[in-house]
Formats: structure tokens, sequence, C-alpha cells
């Protein structure tokens, strides 16, 4: 069966904005519910005011590990001089062990879990939470880390366009036994806006490449030291080397349905991730962890500028 293409020209069409960008919720069934239950961030429309508790909303930060996303959301804390950064956060999700939500002024900070169907689940309920709350203009970044191919560690790519293990941009998902495909380019200016903050702190190298999202961590990613391994280094470096040939620059778990359902709900998207190894040159992360977690911060660094910036240009 011929898979349904969702191209970006026809959900950018399917999403027509307005002025400001508002959410669009691919999904007239809601319309007829009395409640939406947002199961897995333990919130519901009819027990919370969504329009007050998150109306505000301006840019969502959402990555892997809810101690992570935490930290961030402290760091913004005193970045945008709205508290004590070190002072503890309530968790909103504390309901439930799925994901960790943080509120900043107009900033989110969510966790989302490892690998596509982790990040599809909070996605989907991130998506209606925003649409409830009547939020607009909304900017969401994945910030995370990555596997280099090609590049120093520590460097941070701002992904131009998510590709599948066939270096293809697309995501595939099987919609009610169809296979439908869905774009996975991401916004070039806003690309080029996290470039320009880069540039303007100055601290860490920072590029634009593709990155290739794949279904795990060992087999899916070409590493030779996975439990099941059935192809040689010769075979896994030849692999590399093509992906490194086609502009894919870092490799990960996550970019791909974000970019293809922050592309059909309308919302301006970027993922900016850090390399914590060279791919090219070993498997497994061998960096102290002091150096990690610098490596780690400098995302949050790229993007507190940035958040800070488009702040300040708001105000004027």
């Amino acid at each position: 069966m011929a898979p349904v293409r969702a191209t970006k020209a026809k959900q950018d069409e399917e999403a027509t904005l307005t002025e400001e960008r508002h959410i669009h919720l691919s999904n007239p069934h809601l319309e007829k519910m009395k409640e939406d239950i947002l199961y897995h961030f333990d919130l519901g429309t009819s027990t919370h005011d969504f329009p007050a508790l998150f109306g505000d909303v301006k840019f969502v930060c959402v990555g892997g590990s809810p101690w992570r996303m935490k930290a961030f959301a402290q760091y913004i804390t005193g970045e945008l001089k709205l508290g004590d950064p070190k002072a503890d956060i309530d968790n909103i999700c504390a309901g439930t062990d799925r994901y960790a939500m943080y509120k900043v002024g107009p900033v989110l900070s969510i966790s989302h879990g490892m690998g596509i169907p982790s990040i599809s689940i909070m996605l989907h309920e991130l998506i209606k939470l925003l649409y409830h709350s009547k939020c607009s203009d909304v900017i969401v970044i994945r910030i995370g880390t990555s596997g280099g191919i090609g590049i120093e560690p520590g460097s941070v790519v701002i992904t131009s366009q998510s590709v599948n293990p066939c270096f293809k941009p697309e995501f595939e998902q099987i919609v009610l036994g169809k296979t439908v495909v869905r774009s996975t380019e991401l916004d070039a200016e806003l690309a080029q806006e996290f470039v320009k903050c880069s540039q303007e702190i100055n601290e860490f190298n920072t590029l634009v490449g593709n990155t290739m999202c794949t279904l795990d961590f060992y087999e899916g990613q070409g590493r030779l030291d996975g439990a099941i391994c059935l192809y040689t280094e010769e075979e896994k470096m030849q692999y590399l080397k093509a992906a490194y040939d086609a502009g894919i620059r870092n490799i990960e778990m996550e970019s791909s349905v974000f970019a293809a359902m922050c592309n059909i709900s309308g919302l301006k998207a970027a993922v900016v991730c850090v390399t914590i190894l060279n791919r090219l040159e070993g498997d497994q992360i061998t960096s102290s962890h002091d150096v990690l977690a610098e490596f780690q911060q400098r995302p949050q660094k790229l993007v507190g500028y940035f958040i800070k910036k488009h702040l300040a240009q708001t105000e004027l």
C-alpha cells in the first residue's frame, strides 16, 4: 500500500494561521468532548483553568531528563530575574511519574523521556495544553544531547532538518494500518537566529546541520557495543561516513516526530543539541562527569540567551 504523504506545504495549508500564530489542533473530535483529560500530565480542562495557568506561555523547552529540565527552569529563573535560581521549583505534573513540567514566567520546561514514543505522547498533550490555554506565537525548542558525526565533542548542533536512518527528511507512522509520511523540516529563520545568538555568546562551537533520528541507541545508530550486533566495524564506518556526506552532523532519538508534530500544529520549532562524542572515533561515552555536565549546559546557555533576547525585543 502506497504511503499517504503529508508535505510541509500541505501542512502549512491545513494550519491556516492568522497574523498571530495560534495553535492548530488537527482533531475535530476534541470539540465534541465535555472534558479533555491530559492523563500523562495529570491535568484536565474541568479541573484546571488552562488560560489562567498557561495563557502567557511563549516558549516551551523540552528535554529528555526530568532533572535536566528542572535545572533549566532554575537557570532561566535566574536569567530572567524572576527569583532565586537555587530555590526549589514546583513540578506541575507532580501527580504523575511520566513527565515533569515547570513554569517560569512565559517559559515552560518539560521532560519528554527517551525515544519517539515517549516524546510523541508528551507532544500530543502539550499541543492540546497550548490550544486549551489559547496561547499564540509559541516557540518550542528541544534541548538535548546527541552523538556527533565528524565534529568535536561539545559542539552544539542546530538542526536544519531531521532525517530518518535512510537519510530522508521524513517521519513515518502507521495510522489505522496505513503508512503516513510527514515532513521533518524545521524553521530555517529560527535556526539562523540561534546561530546569531551563538556568535554573540562566542563561548563554544555551534553549527547548523541535519540530525539523524533513530529508533534506538544501539543497532539503530550503528554501535558495536550493544547486546546484538550483526554487522562489521567496516560496515558501520561506511554508514557513518555516508551520513556525514549527506550533511548529518549528529544522531539522537526524538527530532523527527518533534519536527513533524510541530509542523502540523503550526508551531515554530527548533532542535538544539550538544554532541558528547564523535561517533567516527568510537561508540562509548568516555568523557568525565564534569566535562559532560559542562557540555550539557551549552544548549541551556544558548536557549536562555535566545529567550532573553526575544523578550527584550518584544518589550521595545
